[in-house]
């Protein structure tokens, strides 16, 4: 059998304000053409498969369409739900899906009940072995803790409660036959590298669970983190399919694809997502950035940029857009900045010789540049006309 690790799809996320359905159907036709190619059997999502709780009618629309592309190439698909779903939506009508081959893990009463495959083309042999295959959801502590019994309401208690559970139905399991076990789990292992989007949408914070809650099983396949990345030969995260941010911009998204034979877990070898946008992290001076060829492959890329030059320059953002149509974030870093405390506005402000220098100061501490000659030479003519009205009043 050939399994394929995904996760994070965060169907219905924007970009800085950019919606990504268009890209997010992409991935999924790039998903579809592998599965049918590589004949793929179990498409496992760890997680995450929508953005937000309660999703739009066409977020929801685009992953019908995908369950039943899925479906219809061949694969059956096993999902749990993330932080960012909401477990009991997501889990809707799972008993009529399970028909069609689309299985949901969205309830703790299902922690020990596996999706069971014969890893034999004898599929009436009881003594034949199995894969099975179970589903950890993101486990919000305070709310699970007295249903899995556990005193104290923690990532760590929560999760080995969850994974004990798993390993009493697999050594129940093998008393009769060989069984190999797939766990997904949506949650932060030790060892994970985290980036900026992964949202903790609970209160308190997300804690880090150890590693070795996942010995013992033949394959644990990670959702939550955005990287792709092994943490053991048995233990990867599988990361999102897109970039959902700028500190995803070095990622090379993908997924594993994972052998199964009635041995055991075998190969594990990573698949790549072709990315439709690239993500550009730009630091410079604004003419360097606006002149140097070095920067000419970012020209098509959604950018961040930091600017960098000592005062910030008038109309960055309109005249990097020329030649970074696609800069959407815009930050200022002068060189120099930190190596001497600039006064505060206050003590500029009691040092000012006149008002002229009052506005041209103000001018200075909003936008981090001094007023130019022919903005002092407005402000002038302005302050002079309210000083000549004083007077004829």
């Amino acid at each position: 059998m050939r399994l394929l690790h995904t996760s994070d799809w965060h169907l219905g996320r924007s970009f800085h304000g950019i919606g990504m359905l268009d890209a997010q159907r992409a991935f999924i036709d790039q998903l579809v053409t592998f599965v049918r190619e590589e004949a793929v059997d179990v498409v496992l999502i760890a997680g995450d498969v929508y953005d937000r709780a309660l999703p739009g009618v066409d977020v929801v629309g685009l992953l019908d369409d995908a369950l039943v592309r899925l479906t219809g190439a061949g694969a059956q698909v096993v999902l749990t739900s993330g932080n960012h779903d909401s477990a009991i939506r997501l889990g809707f009508a799972s008993r009529l899906l399970e028909r069609g081959g689309v299985h949901l893990r969205t309830r703790l009463d299902e922690l020990d009940h596996p999706v069971l495959f014969p890893l034999t083309d004898k599929t009436d042999d009881e003594a034949a072995p199995l894969l099975a295959i179970y589903g950890i959801p993101w486990l919000e502590p305070r709310l699970v803790a007295e249903q899995l019994a556990v005193q104290t309401a923690s990532h760590f208690e929560v999760t080995r409660a969850a994974t004990e559970r798993i390993r009493a139905d697999v050594l129940r399991r093998s008393e009769s036959r060989t069984v190999h076990s797939v766990v997904l789990a949506h949650t932060f292992a030790s060892g994970g590298i985290s980036s900026d989007s992964e949202r903790d949408l609970s209160i308190g914070g997300v804690g880090a669970v150890p590693l070795d809650l996942f010995d013992g099983f033949g394959y644990t396949a990670l959702g939550h983190l955005h990287g792709r990345q092994e943490l053991s030969p048995a233990v990867r995260y599988s990361g999102s399919p897109l970039a959902y941010s700028f500190s995803e911009a070095k990622h090379r998204k993908g997924s594993w694809l994972v052998e199964v034979d009635a041995e055991g877990i075998g190969d594990v070898r990573e698949v790549l997502w072709d990315a439709p946008r690239n993500l550009a992290v730009l630091r410079g001076k604004l003419e360097d950035l606006l002149e140097s060829e070095d920067f000419a492959w970012a020209e098509g890329a959604y950018c961040q940029i930091t600017l960098t030059d000592t005062a910030r320059p008038a109309q960055a953002m309109d005249r990097l857009r020329l030649r970074f149509p696609d800069t959407l974030v815009l930050g200022f870093d002068p060189e120099g900045a930190g190596a001497a405390p600039k006064a505060s506005y206050s003590s500029r402000l009691a040092e000012a010789d006149d008002d002229l220098a009052v506005c041209c100061g103000f001018l200075d501490h909003v936008r981090g540049r001094p007023a130019s000659d022919a903005e002092a030479a407005v402000l002038a003519e302005a302050l002079e006309a309210v000083r000549l009205e004083g007077i004829s009043l």
